[in-house]
């Protein structure tokens, strides 16, 4: 996506704001292109982009002889976009209470396939340590945690859960460390996770699982 596109993308968030908080309502006519392009100083070309898409998503309608105006009925955000836009202590708080239940899930639901998946991971995520790959440190981290939620044997959490897996690595990738010693510090904690879920011990996996999210993985 170049950084025409991603601009436009602000500015479509921002008129779904302004809609939202009543600036325009159902039906109202929306400013012509100068009026916007001051309003949101960008210039001609993101304001029709950004136009453009909301005309597509059914935000905005096109009546002939009118104009551009607010449709009356808006559509539903997507879960995606709504998390995009989200504070991450938000997404965070969220995430936390997805691994909790997924753990206690993946305690009594698991078989032996899912164990050889997590370890599978597990010992990626080693090896990634050792080599200090940080990308591959991050890969298999979250391939871990997938294949947690996976051993959970509920699809519709798994695919909660899933949403959120870019999120993560979008938080990975922005902490100031550059190296691999987050991931180190904490995979004992993961093989500790791992072997209380094996054993069955629910209240040993919640207890290792907290420490882990203190830590943010």
């Amino acid at each position: 996506m170049n950084s025409e596109e991603k601009l436009s993308d602000r500015i479509c968030n921002q008129i779904r704001q302004d809609i939202s908080s009543g600036k325009y309502k159902g039906g109202d006519k929306i400013p012509p292109e100068p009026e916007l392009m001051k309003l949101y100083g960008v210039g001609r070309s993101t304001i029709r982009e950004a136009v453009k898409t909301l005309v597509t998503n059914g935000v905005l309608h096109v009546r002939q002889g009118v104009g551009t105006t607010v449709s009356t009925a808006q559509p539903t955000d997507s879960l995606d976009n709504r998390l995009k836009r989200a504070d991450f202590d938000e997404i965070n708080t969220v995430r936390k209470l997805l691994e909790k239940e997924i753990v206690l899930l993946a305690v009594s639901h698991h078989n032996t396939a899912h164990l050889d998946e997590m370890a599978q991971w597990l010992g990626k995520r080693r090896n990634a340590i050792e080599q200090e790959d940080r990308q591959q440190c991050m890969d298999a981290d979250i391939g871990f945690h997938m294949a947690i939620a996976h051993a959970a044997g509920n699809r519709v959490l798994f695919d909660l859960y899933e949403s959120f897996t870019q999120l993560i690595r979008n938080f990975f990738q922005a902490r100031e460390a550059k190296g691999v010693s987050h991931f180190a510090l904490t995979h004992h904690l993961h093989e500790q996770l791992y072997q209380a879920i094996k054993a069955k011990k629910a209240k040993a996996a919640q207890q290792v699982l907290e420490q882990i999210l203190n830590n943010n993985y």
